[in-house]
């Protein structure tokens, strides 16, 4: 569960009751939780990086009170999350602040939201990181055990590299979601948008195994699909992005997250003349930006033969 007092440390007592209120706003509307952390963190380091240059921004009422906060203190924000992290965590920052000022609006708590003229950072257009066979071979090679841990780690790498699903939907994964029967998994995605995902032969063979073994377990009545190794608490988004870093470690294979096999499957479909329709539905993107950006490695990928083969039948 989100823990506030966690996600707000250090922030001053105005900041917390007006993140605690929109937390309350964001929970009636159903908002996911990983999309409510993602906010509220955004919130809350906006507070802390005010109390930290208060005089060099001038923002002494604005590190007390989000009400006072203005259009100079969000832009030198972003530019500090630029130059710290990335363009793409400033946008992401960018994106969770609109949304908390929008609110405050609506709340007539500000007249105006100090990002309503505020631009976006821009994010360079780089082409998708993929993790291929090899590494994805790698990196299964290390659960050839019969151990329990073993079996599930198996079943849920086999399952972002088949499905392409996120890493919510695959923590999010109850039992009554997987169907050995037609070979099938019930993912629910963003925005409450629910999709059935067929499986092959090889992830549903490591799913029979996975189960075999967590039905003799002591929390097997448990709901949730991935148990722990001890105790009784679920395998959460972040516990299984841990054990795909460990792998990663063991199998030699750098940067290993749940994303890069989405990106993957979005390339292996659109190198093999895939629809971006039917992709779309699949991975469960509502627009056609999201496969126009993953499928950019393959188009790419695509060129370069058509090009070596333009350059093997040059004749002068």
């Amino acid at each position: 569960m989100l823990d506030l007092q966690k996600v707000c440390r250090d922030v001053p007592p105005a900041w917390f009751d007006y993140l605690r209120d929109w937390d309350r706003m964001l929970r009636s509307g159903n908002y996911p939780e990983t999309t409510r952390y993602s906010y509220l963190l955004a919130g809350a380091q906006l507070s802390r990086f005010l109390a930290d240059n208060v005089e060099h921004l001038g923002a002494e009422d604005a590190a007390q009170d989000p009400t006072e906060v203005e259009r100079g203190h969000i832009e030198e924000f972003q530019a500090w999350m630029v130059r710290t992290r990335s363009a793409s965590t400033a946008l992401n920052k960018h994106k969770g602040l609109q949304q908390f000022f929008r609110w405050l609006t609506e709340e007539e708590d500000l007249e105006r939201s100090p990002l309503a003229r505020v631009r976006q950072p821009k994010t360079a257009q780089t082409l998708i990181p993929i993790l291929g066979d090899d590494d994805t071979a790698k990196i299964l090679a290390t659960c050839k055990g019969k151990d329990y841990l073993s079996l599930r780690d198996e079943a849920i790498i086999r399952l972002f590299y088949n499905t392409g699903a996120r890493l919510s939907e695959v923590a999010g994964l109850q039992l009554d979601d997987v169907d050995l029967n037609s070979d099938s998994l019930l993912f629910h995605g963003k925005g409450m948008k629910d999709r059935r995902v067929r499986f092959g032969p090889k992830t549903g063979h490591a799913l029979t195994k996975f189960l075999r073994v967590r039905s003799r377990r002591k929390s097997a009545s448990s709901t949730a699909m991935w148990l722990p190794a001890r105790g009784v608490v679920p395998l959460s988004s972040n516990g299984i992005k841990l054990m795909l870093r460990r792998r990663g470690v063991l199998a030699g294979v750098d940067n290993v997250h749940a994303h890069r096999w989405r990106h993957n499957f979005a390339h292996e479909w659109k190198l093999a003349g895939g629809d971006t329709g039917d992709l779309m539905l699949v991975l469960g993107w509502s627009s056609d930006d999201m496969p126009r950006r993953y499928g950019a490695s393959a188009a790419a990928e695509r060129a370069q033969a058509t090009h070596a083969r333009l350059r093997i039948g040059e004749r002068v």
